[in-house]
């Protein structure tokens, strides 16, 4: 099996209009996002990214060549911005997704733990973990 890429690089055109978030496209993706200030929409890109490259992979499509900087093509309210992303926290991140589990308790188990306003999905889970010796 190859060796998973750890950090992607791809081109993001941030376009500022008067009065709305910034919009944010990825030319060599066919992805956006926006955010309200530089660094929101920053943050956001680096979301998105690491999503769809993460898509990209679980499904084995082709990941694409990122455009260079330089090359991206630009109109006069927009700029190039490198947005990078750290794959192996969003793997993590991805591999740690909650999932929703329902549980039968007695009433009464159920209003004593509400009442010492218990956990019940870290009780779960640290049990469970216990349970296999983990």
């Amino acid at each position: 099996m190859a060796k998973k890429v750890e950090r992607y690089f791809y081109p993001a055109v941030f376009t500022y209009e008067e009065g709305q978030e910034i919009a944010v496209v990825f030319p060599d993706l066919d992805a956006a996002t926006s955010g309200e200030t530089e660094d929101d929409a920053l943050l956001c890109a680096r979301e998105l990214l690491g999503c769809v490259m993460f898509g990209l992979e679980e499904d084995g499509e082709p990941i694409p060549e990122p455009t260079p900087l330089s090359a991206v093509t630009l109109e006069e309210n927009e700029r190039a911005v490198l947005v990078d992303v750290y794959m192996p926290s969003v793997r993590m991140a991805q591999n740690n997704k909650s999932v929703n589990r329902t549980v039968t308790l007695p009433a009464w188990l159920n209003a004593a733990a509400l009442e010492r306003n218990i956990n019940f999905s870290q009780v779960l889970q640290d049990a469970l973990k216990a349970q296999m010796g983990f």
